[in-house]
């Protein structure tokens, strides 16, 4: 009973003091983190209202450069200097009108060689004109490539002189232009800071001509006044820039504006995830510590039964020996050992860091360093192009699963072999990447890089024999050429393997690297930039295509949609943008908006009764994401509708890319409640026996098999046995592209389940969809 007692205190005391420790550790880093917060929030909008205020001043000089060149072109008129020598005021005055509005300048005036006013071109409310006059033409004959700010009729102006010589000069162009709401418009859609331009006049009064700022806040600035370095308002807090503009009489200042809480805001998110976060470790730490703590209990016990074995007079039994000799000692002893085994090991691992065992061939670190030394001797001499050629064997997965790991080795060993005989020299190289991915680095430019891929395309006509098996060679090749298309190692690797997937896309024996191949570049960044703000500005649009029971089951269905409705392209079709995003992996954000568009549709009062269920396609890039079901409920529970309601399409590619995690992702989809699909049925390469293991409810057969029923028997043989194989492993059937109705009678003959395609229905918007829907409803309500 003591033992025990004793037991459970030192395990609670190990808890208690574990977990207080832990707490106070959590709480003073929440405390750090969110002090740090507010303080990086600050810096880092302090560091933005830099930029701003660069950009702004940016703004007002390239201004005042197109007032000045637009004055230099008014100054450089012939006939101007002419009516000028004429004194011919008409025509002056007719001029200086033509030109300030085709410049877009507000005030046009012409000075004499004095700096007197001759003659001007501005609007009637400029009372204050000669004021501004004598305030502004002193500095600009000082500084004729500068500019002066001045305040007329409330509004500030920026000013700029240009002298009129023939040879010697005969007068001055003034030209102003008012800083308005436009420009301040300009720098808040450039970006996304507010701005105010303030002015003071000599009698204190303070006014703002413009603004970017909402009701609430323009307040909130006349409330407070000036000088103001933090704004706080009911919307929130902004922290202040001041830029001054000038000083003419009336002070002119700039105010750039950021909100702290926009920058705060993700990281209080992040605070939260971090306390579930922190409550989810505690009891892990406290389930780990107790148990930890009873393990080290144990020897203690040991220890304790053979002292008491000892106050018995049971001499016979050694009592157990401090230091090395006891549990701890004999622990010790093991990692001491596991030291010398690991030891000879990292030696072994050291030897081999830089040559793949299978091949022999140096690995991708080894041909990295290689490169890297490539080009660092060819920058320090005259420099002489480099490529690096990078080469993907095909089907070769598909050699592994039915040919066995092994052939697939001896296949490596023999490309390996193939290609050191195609090296054009002695300091060339090839290497083994990884799995079924080979690169060479060249001593030659493009032309010899592409004749090189031609000859080893050549060298792979010739297939592999290995006893009684025979293998055709292909391969995907891809090059990038040093200093071309890359300016380091690194990049032209990467170059060299980005053209290498798209020749494999493409089906091409060789292709050299492309911007356009490229998800990085500045050519797919706009495309890129585009689909985002048309998720968030609402320029997706959810289309729906009904899929029909054959054979009188209940229920409606249909397959999901997207269409992107451009402003200025109109409507985008998928194929011009739905590969793109797979490529960069934006196709997860599509999915994710798809899932909440149909869950809309469905939480919908007109769709709650029906018995509808909608089909959501799933790519690779889905299923590889270990989030993906948690994203999916989360989307479930905001609107309140039931898993039981979708059907997630899943390619056979997609699942073939990485089976193991895909299998996973769609048990865990499967037990949620969603329904399974295997879209484009029979285009892949999965095998029956992983067919049946996966916990799919349904086959979508490929249009190419449906549409070729008309005209081939090939094609409805295929169709039949697919339907007739789902049927037996207790699958539901779907064909898409149904054309005719000829098609359709054809698959119901076969005992198709369900059937869509354009002799259906085309794809129809929400609306649409639910009056066909009605339609159908009511025609099949009709005797």
């Amino acid at each position: 009973m003591n033992l025990s007692l004793l037991r459970r205190s030192l395990i609670l005391k190990l808890v208690g003091i574990s977990l207080l420790l832990l707490l106070i550790v959590q709480a003073a880093g929440f405390a750090v983190v969110r002090a740090s917060i507010e303080r990086n929030a600050r810096s880092q909008i302090a560091r933005a209202l830099d930029t701003d205020e660069n950009v702004w001043r940016r703004l007002l000089d390239q201004n005042a450069d197109k007032l000045r060149q637009g004055s230099a072109l008014l100054a450089a008129d012939y006939g101007f200097r002419s009516a000028i020598n004429s004194d011919d005021e008409e025509t002056i005055q007719s001029v200086l009108e033509n030109h300030g509005n085709r410049i877009g300048a507000a005030v046009t005036a012409l000075l004499g060689t004095n700096l007197e006013l001759r003659a001007a071109s501005l609007s009637d409310d400029m009372l204050d004109f000669p004021a501004t006059l004598r305030q502004v033409v002193p500095p600009l004959a000082a500084q004729p490539q500068g500019s002066q700010v001045a305040v007329m009729a409330g509004v500030p102006y920026q000013f700029v002189m240009v002298p009129m010589r023939a040879p010697v000069v005969i007068g001055w162009v003034l030209m102003g232009f008012p800083i308005g709401q436009p420009l301040a418009e300009e720098m808040r859609q450039l970006l996304s800071v507010q701005v105010a331009v303030v002015v003071r006049a000599a009698d204190g009064r303070v006014s703002v001509p413009v603004t970017t700022l909402s009701g609430p806040a323009l307040a909130g600035l006349h409330r407070q006044g000036l000088p103001i370095a933090e704004l706080k308002t009911d919307e929130g807090t902004l922290l202040v820039r001041e830029a001054p503009l000038g000083n003419a009489g009336s002070e002119v200042k700039t105010l750039l504006l950021r909100s702290v809480d926009e920058v705060v805001a993700p990281y209080q998110q992040l605070q939260v995830l971090l306390a579930i976060i922190t409550v989810a470790g505690v009891l892990l730490f406290a389930a780990g510590t107790g148990l930890v703590a009873q393990r080290l209990a144990t020897p203690l016990r040991s220890l304790l039964a053979a002292t008491q074995r000892l106050s018995r007079g049971e001499y016979g039994v050694p009592l157990s020996h401090t230091g090395r000799q006891d549990e701890i000692g004999n622990l010790a002893r093991s990692f001491d050992r596991m030291r010398l085994d690991i030891g000879s090991q990292q030696a072994e691992i050291r030897r081999l860091a830089y040559w793949d065992r299978l091949t022999g061939l140096p690995n991708r670190e080894r041909f990295r360093e290689a490169v890297v030394h490539a080009i660092a001797a060819q920058e320090e001499g005259s420099v002489q192009p480099l490529t690096v050629l990078t080469l993907d064997l095909d089907r070769f997965k598909h050699v592994n699963d039915v040919l066995g790991y092994a052939f697939g080795d001896r296949l490596l060993q023999a490309v390996a072999e193939r290609l050191q005989k195609q090296l054009p020299g002695d300091s060339d190289m090839v290497a083994r990447l990884g799995g079924n991915e080979f690169a060479l680095l060249l001593r030659t430019g493009a032309q010899e890089a592409y004749a090189l891929a031609q000859r080893i395309n050549q060298s792979f006509e010739e297939p592999l024999a290995f006893e009684d098996q025979t293998v055709d060679l292909s391969a995907g090749m891809g090059f990038a050429c040093w200093p071309a298309d890359a300016g380091d190692a690194d990049t032209l690797l990467s170059r060299s393997e980005i053209a290498m997937y798209a020749a494999k896309r493409k089906l091409s024996g060789a292709l050299r690297y492309d911007a356009s191949f490229d998800s990085a570049s500045a050519q797919t960044l706009s495309l890129l930039t585009e689909l985002r703000h048309a998720v968030e500005h609402n320029e997706l649009r959810l289309y729906l295509q009904p899929k029909v029971p054959l054979h009188g089951q209940a229920g409606l269905a249909a397959e999901a949609l997207v269409r992107w409705q451009h402003p200025q392209r109109g409507l985008v079709p998928p194929m011009d943008f739905i590969p793109f995003a797979e490529q960069t992996g934006f196709v997860r954000q599509l999915t994710l908006w798809m899932f909440e568009e149909v869950a809309r549709l469905l939480a919908d009062p007109r769709t709650a009764e029906m018995p509808l269920r909608i089909s959501v396609n799933l790519s690779t890039r889905d299923l590889l994401d270990p989030e993906l079901s948690a994203r999916l409920a989360t989307i479930l529970a905001r609107h309140g509708v039931q898993a039981s309601a979708f059907c997630l399409e899943i390619t056979e590619s997609a699942i073939m890319d990485d089976p193991q995690r895909a299998e996973a992702m769609l048990n865990r989809l499967s037990e949620q409640g969603f329904k399974l699909s295997i879209d484009d049925f029979g285009t892949g390469y999965s095998s029956l026996a992983y067919l049946k293991r996966l916990p799919v409810d349904e086959l979508k057969i490929d249009k190419s098999f449906v549409m070729g029923m008309e005209s081939g028997e090939d094609d409805a043989m295929i169709v039949r046995s697919t339907i007739d194989l789902a049927h037996n492993l207790g699958l539901t059937v779907v064909a898409e592209g149904v054309e005719t109705l000829a098609i359709l009678d054809r698959l119901r003959a076969l005992s198709c389940d369900e059937a869509q395609g354009y002799h259906i229905s085309r794809p129809l918007g929400a609306e649409d969809f639910l009056a066909w829907q009605s339609r159908q409803i009511a025609n099949a309500a009709t005797p």
